[in-house]
């Protein structure tokens, strides 16, 4: 009697996880495919003409003379912006300036100032009165020297003050002094280029690393809050891209030039609100966020900057030696 009891409740049983078995297949099935259909939205198709002066005829850059922010300029130039470069060097400046003119032909401004301090922004709010802002790419930033434990840090208060007005006051400010008006004209994209460093803690980059992570929340909090009249405001987190900054020379699949970057980087504004920019690292963001846990990308993340700094020093030494050598010789 038990037997057939439970049998009888196997068979009552079959159609319903039947049915939730189907159910589960079709909606994994399903996200597959909305997953696969949005790649190819995101990194096939991209966002068409969003990026044109139809969203104001000029683009402003910060830290435009190198690096990322140099290609940022350049691809913009060549989308027919008219470039508000802002950097240090007014001799950078004007040489970049001359080389969109001259390539793009495009209209050209620049502001020369230190990001490093506070009382710069009323020479940048003089230099941006007038203009129709279509893009803002808060790309100014600086990182340590080499990696290092926190009180170990050289100059350490100059060091927190300098990186912070750099990498976290800059954007608020700049900001500041750009939303406004497109907020009046209910159009326009701002790019605050971040870093994958700022998705989970960096040790020995770690103030570096918090700096980024302000970006990256301040930029999706705005998002939400403007979204809704027509702004665009992206996070942007790359992994490594060969620049001077990061001390690549030679780009690979994954550490790509940084005009190859921008060019992929760009065709995600407006589909994504927060982006690691190119496909290899949008793969090896969804890798260290979701599939390795936090505690192991963080310790692998520490490993690797602690051989760093063991290379650096003894480099550093050896040249010191070196140096020293070479002065009692003569």
């Amino acid at each position: 009697m038990n037997r057939m009891n439970v049998e009888e409740m196997i068979r009552r049983a079959e159609t319903p996880v039947f049915w939730v078995g189907a159910f589960t297949v079709a909606s994994f099935s399903l996200w597959l495919l909305y997953k696969l259909l949005l790649g190819i939205r995101i990194w096939v198709l991209g966002n068409g003409r969003l990026l044109s002066p139809a969203l104001g005829k000029w683009a402003v850059v910060t830290g435009a003379t190198d690096g990322i922010g140099k290609s940022y300029a350049e691809e913009l130039a060549r989308r027919g912006f008219a470039m508000m470069l802002i950097s240090r060097s007014q001799e950078k400046l004007e040489d970049v300036a001359r080389s969109l003119e001259e390539q793009y032909n495009v209209e050209t401004k620049t502001i020369a100032v230190d990001f490093g301090k506070t009382d710069i922004y009323p020479k940048v709010e003089a230099g941006l009165a007038g203009l129709e802002i279509g893009v803002l790419v808060n790309n100014v930033g600086v990182s340590y020297p080499y990696p290092e434990y926190y009180l170990h840090i050289p100059d350490l208060e100059n060091f927190i003050t300098n990186m912070i007005n750099v990498n976290m006051t800059s954007v608020c400010q700049m900001t500041r002094l750009v939303l406004p008006r497109m907020a009046e004209r209910s159009k326009g994209v701002i790019l605050n280029i971040s870093s994958a460093s700022g998705m989970y803690p960096l040790p020995l980059l770690t103030l570096y690393s918090s700096t980024k992570a302000f970006m990256d929340f301040f930029s999706r909090g705005l998002q939400e809050e403007y979204r809704r009249q027509g702004i665009i405001i992206q996070s942007v987190l790359p992994f490594f891209v060969a620049t001077k900054m990061t001390r690549i020379r030679k780009p690979t699949l994954d550490k790509p030039t940084p005009e190859r970057y921008v060019a992929a980087e760009l065709t995600t504004v407006g589909l994504q609100n927060q982006t690691n920019g190119y496909f290899p690292h949008a793969v090896m963001g969804w890798v260290t966020t979701k599939l390795v846990p936090n505690s192991i990308v963080i310790f692998l993340g520490a490993t690797m900057n602690r051989l760093q700094r063991t290379g650096y020093l003894q480099r550093r030494k050896l040249r010191e030696q070196k140096n020293g050598a070479s002065l009692k010789s003569e």
